[in-house]
């Protein structure tokens, strides 16, 4: 699936249109076993191409033309596929773990005007995200090292396993341990307009998609795509897609919270992470797949408070929610 959605950015004095943030090109659980092997967070931050990624996998499955490409998720201790896609997204043992360990990372003090400075921003705080979701993917009994290659990229046009994807956006592709895609361009073009928002779209951005690689561990991922495939309707298609989107930007808000104290999110970048995302979501005209802006705000706040209320990760259930709690 590529993000269709883009989210109107109002406040900034030479805002446009902000990227789509929460591309996810992904796997349902089928075809042959990946290998087990564990990644750790060091190899798993290391910087390539995507031209160089996509040369050194094998040429993938595509299934309806979509860009989507087959195979299950590394293999955990506790994770099954026997059953049924609606047990593995509703009543996922991720939803029972307890607290999202704080990595006690602190912010990379660094400009984000390049791609080196974006490079190295994200690469800190992709191995604080990494150490963090440890323990939860334990408990839920998910391959807990494995962790997806980042990618950086400037190019507009990106050749990955899962597909091509066009424009700024990033996007997570779950094939093999997993892909993590982000276009630097556009985390230094808010830079230029704000540096503090570009902190706080950063920050938020790659907790989205390592969201999405805890839903491809978990196995969610791959339900909720063969879900959403057997769904005869394009509405009830959409439906799931923003279970699914919202879910992510919930998981990667409960691990921004989980961490405010020390990386902090706080102050003016707080405020900021607030103010993107309660004006990030579905446009009126464009694709329904990521939610409105009021339930992607709602989600995110859930998740970035879920550990005052003692659930945590059970706080981003989006597939037990109402229709109206996911429009």
């Amino acid at each position: 699936m590529v993000n269709l959605s883009r989210t109107t950015l109002r406040g900034l004095a030479t805002a446009g249109v902000l990227a789509g943030f929460a591309a996810t090109l992904v796997l349902p659980a089928q075809a042959a076993q990946t290998s087990g092997s564990a990644a750790t967070a060091a190899t798993a931050g290391s910087v390539s191409t995507a031209a160089t990624q996509a040369a050194a996998t094998p040429k993938p499955i595509l299934l309806d033309g979509t860009g989507m490409v087959a195979g299950p998720p590394p293999a955990g201790e506790g994770l099954t596929t026997k059953a049924s896609t609606t047990n593995v997204v509703r009543y996922n043992r991720l939803y029972k773990t307890g607290p999202i360990t704080p990595s006690k990372c602190k912010e990379v003090n660094v400009s984000l005007r390049t791609h080196a400075g974006v490079v190295a921003y994200d690469t800190q705080l992709f191995k604080c995200i990494y150490a963090s979701w440890a323990l939860p993917l334990k408990q839920a009994g998910a391959a807990y090292k494995v962790a997806p290659r980042l990618i950086f990229h400037q190019s507009s046009a990106v050749n990955s396993p899962c597909g091509v994807v066009r424009g700024g956006t990033a996007f997570y592709c779950g094939y093999g341990n997993g892909l993590l895609y982000i276009p630097t361009y556009t985390v230094t073009n808010f830079w230029k307009q704000s540096p503090t928002f570009a902190r706080a779209y950063a920050t938020n951005t790659l907790s989205h998609e390592y969201g999405h690689h805890v839903q491809f561990l978990t196995g969610i991922l791959g339900a909720s795509w063969q879900r959403q495939r057997a769904i005869s309707t394009y509405a009830g298609q959409m439906e799931e897609s923003r279970r699914r989107e919202l879910q992510a930007s919930c998981l990667g808000s409960a691990d921004i919270g989980a961490n405010k104290r020390y990386y902090p999110m706080s102050g003016g970048l707080y405020q900021q992470w607030v103010y993107l995302v309660q004006h990030s979501g579905d446009q009126s005209g464009g694709a329904r797949d990521h939610g409105s802006m009021k339930n992607h705000g709602w989600w995110s706040q859930a998740g970035f408070y879920a550990a005052s209320s003692k659930t945590y990760a059970g706080r981003c259930n989006t597939f037990n929610a109402a229709s109206s709690a996911v429009s």
